[in-house]
């Protein structure tokens, strides 16, 4: 056994729930979320902060501003099976791969385009 096919042996497999995304994008996450013994799911919308890594560790950064202005950051991984879908509901125009300037920013200034 050589070292792709046990790199391959300890894979997760792809959610097939999650399409492509790229930074800059709008997205649903609807997350399984396990409370005593019955399980609900719960939706966190936001913008895409960054995507990073590839196979297993892949994760990507979600951001929403939650009620008074408090901006919240939530981590996803990719291949997780408790993300039950991700809707994308528009592409953003961005210019980096990157987004934390919008850490600092709130309103109109916090504004991404769209891409067509």
């Amino acid at each position: 056994m050589n070292h792709s096919e046990l790199m391959k042996s300890v894979q997760a497999e792809q959610n097939p729930n999650i399409p492509h995304i790229f930074p800059g994008d709008s997205v649903s996450v609807h997350y399984k979320i396990k409370e005593g013994d019955r399980e609900r799911i719960q939706e966190f919308k936001g913008v895409i902060l960054y995507v990073r890594g590839s196979g297993n560790s892949a994760s990507f950064t979600v951001r929403r501003v939650a009620s008074n202005g408090i901006g919240v950051e939530r981590t996803f991984l990719k291949r997780s099976p408790r993300i039950a879908k991700l809707v994308v509901e528009r592409h953003n125009k961005v210019r980096r791969a990157r987004l934390y300037f919008l850490r600092e920013r709130t309103g109109k200034s916090a504004r991404l385009k769209q891409r067509f």
